[in-house]
């Protein structure tokens, strides 16, 4: 599946929008089932925010469930510009339009089902493409250890880590400041983790520097490993070239089309 063949504008509406830390929101929306049912883990979605006319770029976002039966879809966000502040100040029953669904999302290799176990790590607001990435692995019957890492306890999405753990994963929660969870980074826990199990693949989405980290210990550890990108994907189509990623082997590839989810291995950190 392509973005060109399937994306389309969908008319979405706010259901609910709140604070869940500090800088960070929540954003349950009403949109068609068609688009909630078509995305799969580890997608994004392109969201429209309405009140400024002269923002004509769409917002591209992650997302943590989409539910075609209840016709929603759970974003959580960081609001540090313009256009994401205006998204969370916007109130149930506004809305504006979706595009989606685009790009490619998680994938379990080869091995990687019943009886095998998988690790997730999540940093900051990369957490809930990694909790569609849990959900994911949890019904292809892997067993599922989650690292989860943010800068301080105000800073964590605790809806992410109960989500976690509703889904039966192990969850180790690291603070840069040790105000909850174990004291230190994501890659310290991943390290931990590794020496005490054998893991049929990771699946990471955080800062660049935290996923370049957890790319270097699961090569190391000899585990495949794929990460979620996060690149300024102005269209979503690969026509602006705002979003190229460096590639190990040389030249680039469009995150909105090759990715945002990539081979790790593929990826010039």
């Amino acid at each position: 599946m392509t973005p060109e063949s399937k994306a389309c504008a969908f008319d979405y509406v706010v259901r609910e929008v709140a604070p869940v830390a500090e800088g960070v929101h929540r954003m349950v929306m009403g949109v068609p089932a068609e688009l909630a049912g078509a995305l799969a883990p580890g997608m994004f979605v392109n969201v429209e925010v309405p009140h400024n006319p002269a923002h004509l770029t769409r917002v591209p976002l992650s997302f943590a469930s989409a539910d075609a039966a209840a016709g929603e879809l759970e974003l959580v966000f960081a609001a540090v510009g313009d256009a994401t502040r205006r998204l969370a100040a916007l109130r149930p029953g506004e809305g504006a339009t979706v595009l989606g669904p685009l790009g490619n999302g998680w994938w379990l290799p080869e091995g990687a089902g019943a009886g095998s176990r998988v690790v997730v790590v999540a940093g900051g607001v990369g957490l809930p493409p990694v909790v569609a990435a849990a959900r994911m692995a949890r019904s292809a019957g892997c067993a599922v250890d989650a690292v989860v890492g943010a800068q301080s306890a105000s800073r964590l999405w605790r809806g992410g880590v109960d989500e976690l753990e509703r889904l039966g994963c192990s969850v180790t929660v690291t603070t840069d400041d040790g105000t909850c969870g174990l004291r230190g980074f994501t890659t310290d826990a991943l390290l931990g983790l590794m020496g005490e199990h054998a893991y049929a693949a990771c699946l990471t989405c955080g800062p660049n520097v935290m996923m370049a980290g957890v790319a270097r210990i699961a090569r190391e550890g000899g585990t495949f490993c794929e990460a979620s990108l996060e690149r300024m994907m102005t269209c979503g189509f690969g026509a602006c070239s705002t979003c190229n990623v460096a590639l190990a082997r040389g030249g680039y590839a469009s995150c909105c089309m090759d990715g945002p989810v990539f081979d790790a291995e593929e990826v010039a950190w």
